[in-house]
């Protein structure tokens, strides 16, 4: 594909849904170190959000004042101001889904993460950002601005009192995408249920956004008809209650943990995953399967 205003939005999405689909499935990356034989993740969820969509404003406010909006984003990658930023941009947003073998290993675990696992958080965070990079490069080589924010210097991890948070949050960008809603674990809940790693890139190529929920906890069978509570009976900390997600025990419990992960699996990574596993969110809709949609 050549930069040309001429070519239809959906042209222009399938351009890019295919060349990370594609990367998914060809990259070497995409390989857990055991065997190399076993992917890491699954064919990917690719959806568009609205550059400008209100709603990145009013992540200043539920998420930090200094999280970023896809256009300060653009702006610092390419040290320019606002005002020099092309006026209309997209955010492309996927979900990679985790392999059924590395779930089921996890599910029988009630409180370490198994090898797999942890190998996915590690490696298959090597892998998404090698996804990141490959699709800058693809827009950056046919002439777009692109940026993959969790890359670039500005990227920033910081603790409150609510716990850590950062100021560019890949599950709030794939909601504001349309790609799921918000579960009682604080876990994003897909098509492809919780069990995931986001990623995202800020552009000047126009796509077309993607219809999102309105309410951002819709997927999720507590928040629907108070008929699930698995992910809090799943929690070695015990840090989700019917409150929501306590990051802070959370966060604590992984971090306690990560001498063992670094011994025993060679990975310097905290993760967990165990809410992400045996509930009924792991890896479907569980609300969209009860309503039989």
């Amino acid at each position: 594909m050549q930069k040309t205003s001429g070519r239809p939005e959906a042209e222009r999405a399938r351009f890019i849904v295919g060349r990370i689909k594609e990367f998914t499935s060809t990259s070497p990356a995409n390989r857990l170190p055991l065997t190399r034989d076993d992917i890491i993740f699954n064919e990917p969820l690719v959806q568009f959000a609205d550059g400008d969509d209100p709603i990145f404003v009013d992540y200043k406010s539920i998420i930090s004042p200094d999280h970023l909006t896809p256009r300060q984003a653009l702006a610092r990658a390419y040290s320019k101001t606002l005002d020099n930023i092309p006026a209309r941009l997209s955010v492309i947003s996927w979900i990679l889904p985790i392999t059924d073998k590395t779930r089921q290993s996890n599910r029988k675990e009630t409180i370490i993460p198994t090898r797999l696992w942890a190998y996915t958080r590690w490696y298959g965070e090597e892998f998404n950002n090698a996804l990141r990079r490959n699709v800058v490069e693809t827009l950056t080589r046919i002439g777009y601005l692109a940026t993959a924010p969790v890359l670039q210097p500005c990227f920033s991890i910081d603790t409150n009192m609510q716990g850590g948070y950062s100021n560019w949050s890949e599950r709030h960008i794939a909601y504001a995408a349309g790609l799921g809603t918000f579960s009682l674990s604080g876990n994003l809940i897909t098509e492809f249920g919780t069990a995931h790693r986001c990623g995202s890139v800020v552009t000047d190529l126009v796509l077309p956004p993607s219809p999102r929920m309105a309410n951002p906890h819709s997927n999720c069978l507590f928040y629907s008809d108070d008929s699930c509570r698995a992910c809090m009976a799943r929690c070695p900390a015990k840090a989700i209650t019917e409150k929501g997600h306590d990051k802070v025990k959370c966060e604590t419990y992984m971090r306690n943990n990560i001498v063992y992960l670094n011994r025993e699996y060679g990975v310097d990574m905290i993760s967990c995953g165990l809410c992400q596993t045996k509930v009924p969110c792991e890896s479907c809709n569980p609300v969209k399967k009860l309503q039989g949609r």
